[in-house]
């Protein structure tokens, strides 16, 4: 008796049909892991989203994102990152699952790294900003009196 006659034999009917199935389902099952799905990319969105107007260390560090301006800049970081996950050589079509789980992890390094250039430039930004505004006198204000340091003597030295 050969293995599968065995095995058939020793098992109840049922299983031993419900086993051939699984074998048969196995065998179309497909998986790849790149490119994600537009759920999967709408999900990191949202968790962008998240992350820029929330209570996180990067909002505390940087500051928060108000809502309005979070939404296109989580679309656009997204998008970003996947257009240059999508151009490595790995990112193919016709990956191996290794290769895409190499273009998925490029991905993630991408959303991650474009995340952490949007905060900084907007608080380098938001920085200069307030600094420029200080520096300047507003509207129907009189600029600051000289200090003693900038007083120039107006007698000419002997």
């Amino acid at each position: 008796m050969a293995t599968d006659e065995l095995h058939s034999a020793a098992a109840p009917a049922g299983v031993a049909a419900a086993e051939e199935g699984e074998g048969e389902a196995a065998q179309g099952f497909s998986f790849s892991i790149w490119p994600p799905t537009q759920r999967t990319r709408d999900a990191v969105v949202r968790r962008l989203v998240d992350t820029l107007g929330g209570d996180t260390i990067l909002c505390k560090r940087y500051g928060a994102v108000p809502a309005a301006d979070a939404e296109p800049a989580a679309r656009g970081i997204e998008a970003e990152a996947f257009d240059a996950a999508a151009a490595s050589g790995e990112a193919a079509a016709t990956a191996s699952v290794e290769e895409g789980i190499k273009a998925l992890q490029l991905y993630s390094k991408e959303v991650s790294r474009r995340l952490l250039d949007f905060v900084k430039s907007r608080s380098a930004a938001a920085k200069a900003a307030a600094a420029a505004a200080a520096a300047e006198p507003s509207e129907g204000e009189a600029p600051a009196a000289p200090s003693e340091s900038e007083v120039v003597d107006p007698q000419p030295a002997e």
